[in-house]
């Protein structure tokens, strides 16, 4: 399905952000290890986070659906050994993820996932896990994975990158390894599975923003809700401040400070931007978002900043553009490894619409304020942040552009299209 993006006039209006994606994959994954019932309230209706709902039935819990996005697990009878293969669709969370439980498993399986997936690079966590005594078969340390379970033994890992994924890979892995396992990080990564896994009981210590410890232990099976996704609302919070005469409030978003460095980005480039109604959901920070068309200013994206912010990079960059002066951002190079180049995809396709942006090795340098043109062809390449990003570029092109494949958005935004209808004048 190809997308013909139109000019706006303005965005105003009140909208509810969908579920966030990373705290989805959690509830469901940690229900599993419950040996109970849990009820979760607004799960994701993202195919990323269905292909981790498919695979713990295939391990042995029971999904029932109450409405779209409240669902029970009972995983009274679960982990054991799937009959099949375990798709974890393009879902790289799903893949990395569940690598950390099932290495510590009685029994052998394969995690597989789509083309895009089979081309990202998993060493980063077949490494840690294997000198936890782990046993992988691998494609040069791509999918799909042969895990060949086993008894495993602790490890303090100082991880080489800030990766939320590699981090909750080995913490998970922890709960069934004897010891205590430790992993330190560079910068401080999204910290949610730290939350949920304190919140349901297991025996975790965060020693220091970028040090956390986990001992063997047994969740307890509790009710969990999931607060909206900042990574969703970004796009939102972009389009209101680049788009003239906007004005819209966003609410229901996770604020947790591990993520929130989209709100800090905004705040720095001089946006127009209210946190209001802070409040807790299941360990989580929540508020509402207040956000207005905007004179943006330039600043420079690096270092601590990236682990907060590195699904947003790609509509930054969009934002950038409409920026004075000259944004920089840099130790991005993971970007590099996500669905997508998104560096190269994201410069090569800005710079063709009319943007001044250069890329570089980690990152890229744009200089602000241009006219966008549109009047292209984009490709997305099978990356659903790049599809939104250029969607949200469209609303202030001069001409339409064609945004090719705009069903990736499917993989973890849905609703995004609708939702944007929504607010748009």
């Amino acid at each position: 399905m190809d997308y013909k993006t139109q000019k706006a006039n303005k965005l105003e209006g009140f909208i509810t952000i969908p579920p966030d994606k990373s705290i989805s994959h959690r509830t469901s994954m940690f229900a599993a290890l419950t040996h109970g019932i849990v009820n979760i309230k607004n799960y994701s209706k993202g195919a990323d986070c269905h292909s981790t709902l498919k695979i713990i039935q295939q391990l042995g819990c029971d999904v029932k659906f109450n409405s779209e996005t409240d669902i029970t697990i009972n995983s009274k009878n679960a982990l054991r050994q799937p009959n099949d293969r375990l798709d974890c669709g393009n879902s790289g969370t799903t893949m990395r993820m569940m690598s950390g439980i099932l290495s510590g498993q009685p029994f052998n399986c394969t995690l597989f996932g789509d083309m895009s997936l089979s081309k990202r690079p998993m060493k980063r966590i077949i490494e840690p896990l294997s000198l936890m005594g782990a046993k992988f078969e691998h494609n040069e340390y791509k999918a799909p994975l042969i895990i060949h379970g086993q008894k495993l033994h602790s490890i303090t890992y100082n991880s080489p990158l800030a990766s939320a994924q590699v981090k909750s890979a080995i913490l998970l892995a922890g709960l069934f390894a004897d010891g205590i396992t430790t992993v330190n990080e560079p910068y401080q990564s999204r910290n949610h599975t730290e939350l949920m896994l304190k919140y349901l009981g297991a025996d975790i210590v965060e020693n220091s923003k970028t040090s956390t410890s986990i001992k063997k232990s047994e969740l307890i099976p509790k009710d969990m809700e999931v607060c909206g996704d900042i990574s969703s609302a970004a796009f939102f919070m972009v389009a209101a401040a680049i788009v003239p005469n906007s004005d819209i409030t966003i609410k229901n978003v996770g604020v947790n400070y591990t993520r929130s460095g989209i709100i800090d980005v905004l705040q720095r480039m001089n946006a127009e931007i209210t946190i209001l109604d802070e409040r807790n959901i299941s360990g989580e920070p929540v508020a509402d978002i207040n956000i207005k068309y905007s004179d943006l200013k330039s600043t420079t994206i690096q270092g601590s900043d990236i682990p907060r912010l590195i699904d947003e990079i790609p509509v930054i960059a969009v934002m950038a553009t409409q920026a004075d002066g000259t944004t920089i951002i840099k130790d991005a190079s993971d970007l590099r490894n996500k669905e997508s180049d998104r560096i190269t995809t994201i410069v090569k396709q800005l710079k063709a619409i009319g943007a001044d942006i250069d890329e570089t090795p980690d990152g890229m340098i744009i200089n602000g304020k241009t006219k966008l043109k549109g009047d292209i062809e984009v490709n997305c390449y099978h990356d659903h942040r790049t599809a939104m990003s250029f969607y949200v570029a469209g609303l202030i092109t001069e001409k339409s552009m064609l945004i090719k494949e705009f069903e990736w958005v499917n993989t973890s935004f849905p609703e995004f299209e609708n939702l944007m209808n929504k607010i748009l004048k």
